[in-house]
């Protein structure tokens, strides 16, 4: 059964493939500053474009995590969005909040705090408006027909974002005691609760798309919830090894982010044995691609090459160089940038009727940016070790090392702009879905999954 609430995941969709476009276009800059045409200086200067990029990064995907969710939870639920109304008005306020944040840094309005530069006043416009959004989710749920494993992790996942990001505002005139802080938002977002919201994206799509019994591919969800909190939440230590921290981090955050990528593993391991086992096929298997294709490429990024230079005696080179950003590209790529575009793929003909998922230009959009991405992580990668063999082992200074790495960002110009045709077709392809319809028939799949949930 579908619901005419859903229909406001489309608006939140939308939001998602505008702010990707605009953080490719910040993403250029940088790459283009970095091998030494850094022509835009006088009007946007580095650590605007960085700080930008990065922020429009964490907008966009929450903007398609909330869409996502106001598509699932009804149909988890049995029930329309509590509140339909005020998802409207939260997407205008999120929107507002953020437009005004992006503006603010360029004008130099900005908290100087890595990953957190959202000026302080914003901060709580942003606590309001997630308040809101979790509210409607949580009163959809709470006043639902039926309550299933799939809706939980994701409800759980989103309050439970919402409440870290509150440790970020805690005031401190200590730089070691701030930086703590801003890693319980920071890493506890993309290395603990986000992997559960991303858990109950993959549950329902896999529910969907596979026509595996809902009791098994639950059952694997709460495998990966318990590895994601045994390993994601002390695996926080990495981040406190050279900040000022007791030296017994380096022991926790070692062992702890060893485990992590047992998390992803398992997530790899239930995607691709889900979709091997399902007897039946879907008709819109570019939205299967998209989500086996998450779980492998985030066990690749996050979790290997997150593994690679999180162990101390490792990361004691490689902390603060592109080698992060080699890990850090194809982990927000694989873990969340993927799960949101699986969720807009299997949901756009569903809230329209068109399949254009089934044109050609759909699959380039998969292939290219799939492939952008992993020929980008490798020019990082190249361009990383070079930075910590010339910068942390030979001594050269800062600047130098630069100079000399300009080379490789040919590289990774060339890996973006395969990437960006494919961020391209797949935008060209949400626009050519149209405006969503008013009622959408489920497949027969997805008909027969619904019957699988048992009433509470």
């Amino acid at each position: 059964m579908k619901y005419e609430s859903q229909r406001v995941a489309y608006w939140f969709f939308a939001t998602s493939m505008l702010l990707l476009s605009l953080q490719l276009v910040y993403g250029f800059i940088m790459a283009f500053a970095h091998a030494g045409y850094d022509v835009l200086h006088r009007v946007i200067p580095f650590h605007v474009a960085r700080s930008t990029h990065t922020n429009l990064l964490v907008m966009w995907l929450l903007s398609g995590f909330m869409g996502a969710a106001y598509f699932i939870i009804p149909e988890e639920s049995g029930r329309e969005l509590y509140w339909p109304k005020l998802a409207y008005v939260q997407l205008i306020a999120f929107v507002a909040v953020g437009v005004t944040a992006i503006v603010g840094f360029h004008f130099g309005w900005y908290e100087g705090r890595k990953f957190l530069e959202i000026p302080r006043p914003l901060d709580y416009l942003v606590v309001v408006d997630v308040l809101a959004f979790v509210a409607n989710i949580g009163m959809t749920v709470l006043k639902g027909r039926r309550f299933t494993t799939t809706s939980m992790v994701l409800l759980f996942g989103l309050v439970s974002a919402a409440l870290l990001y509150l440790p970020g505002m805690i005031p401190t005139n200590h730089q070691t005691v701030d930086s703590y802080w801003r890693w319980w938002v920071v890493h506890l977002w993309v290395e603990g609760v986000w992997e559960l919201i991303m858990g109950g994206i993959l549950s329902f799509l896999l529910i969907k798309l596979t026509g595996v019994d809902r009791e098994v591919i639950e059952k694997w969800l709460y495998v990966i919830v318990g590895l994601t909190f045994l390993s994601g939440i002390l695996g926080t230590g990495h981040h406190y090894y050279f900040i000022g921290t007791p030296g017994y981090w380096k022991w926790i955050g070692g062992v702890f982010s060893a485990l992590e990528p047992l998390a992803f593993l398992g997530m790899a391991i239930y995607a691709i044995s889900m979709a091997r086992r399902g007897g039946r096929q879907h008709p819109n298997r570019l939205a299967l691609s998209w989500t086996v294709g998450c779980s492998i490429m985030s066990f690749v990024g996050a979790g290997f090459l997150g593994f690679a230079h999180t162990l101390p005696q490792v990361n004691v080179y490689t902390h603060g160089t592109l080698v992060t950003a080699m890990h850090g590209h194809m982990a927000f790529w694989g873990a969340y940038a993927m799960i949101v575009l699986a969720m807009v793929t299997y949901s756009m003909p569903l809230l329209t009727g068109r399949k254009v998922h089934d044109a050609p230009s759909a699959a380039l959009g998969f292939w290219a940016a799939n492939i952008g991405m992993v020929c980008m992580t490798l020019a990082f990668a190249v361009a990383g070790v070079s930075q910590v063999y010339l910068e942390r082992r030979v001594g050269m200074d800062f600047i130098s090392v630069q100079k000399e790495i300009e080379v490789h960002f040919y590289g990774v110009i060339l890996a973006a702009s395969l990437f960006t045709l494919g961020i391209a077709s797949f935008v060209y392809n949400f626009i050519r879905y149209g405006l969503p319809r008013g009622e959408v028939e489920p497949s027969t799949v997805e008909a027969l999954a619904d019957l699988a949930v048992e009433p509470a």
